[in-house]
């Protein structure tokens, strides 16, 4: 096997094994959610942040109720396109921050999948009172702040040809000459 072949499986074996441990923690603080929190809310910063149990039947900020199947669709949609796309990152120290993201963006789609096919629903406990900020988990966490990141490094950090190995080669070929073939 390849150096180079090397360095991506192991990058690909820890990005596993970090994606786990994120999920992992989602799952243990639902899990203490439903055990703790089903009786009342605790407040951490009173009428500023509280932790507050609820069972979440729609997507973000409650909408879209009672449409799990569509969620479940959506969500292992997002897995197998940015699976891909980890999988395809070549292994440079460029990529690093983008493969720990998307590492991130991962684990919250799959935190929040488990949710909704174990329990038909997603479990909710963060809650910041003083803005009345719909209630959101670890795994929101994860996905918002990943895809913030993907957004800042996509505009300020990588170049347009820093994705061209995420195209497959025969792909790449029919895109060029069909960029050539409209400017003629």
């Amino acid at each position: 096997m390849t150096s180079e072949k090397t360095r991506k499986r192991n990058s690909c074996i820890c990005g596993i094994i970090g994606m786990l441990a994120l999920i992992l923690l989602d799952q243990w603080t639902k899990l203490l959610a439903v055990r703790h929190l089903k009786e009342a809310s605790h407040p951490l910063i009173d009428g500023v942040f509280s932790l507050q149990y609820l069972e979440n039947r729609g997507a973000a900020f409650g909408m879209m109720q009672g449409r799990q199947w569509l969620f479940a669709i959506m969500a292992v949609i997002i897995v197998a396109v940015f699976g891909y796309a980890y999988y395809r990152l070549p292994y440079e120290r460029k990529f690093r921050i983008l493969r720990i993201v998307l590492c991130f963006l991962l684990a919250g789609a799959l935190g929040n999948l488990i949710d909704r096919l174990t329990r038909n629903f997603v479990v909710d406990f963060f809650y910041f009172e003083l803005i009345n900020f719909p209630i959101f988990n670890v795994a929101d966490c994860y996905v918002t702040l990943s895809a913030v990141m993907l957004i800042i490094l996509y505009l300020f950090y990588y170049k347009d040809g820093d994705f061209e190995n995420l195209i497959p080669k025969k792909y790449r070929s029919q895109k060029e000459s069909k960029t050539d073939n409209d400017q003629i």
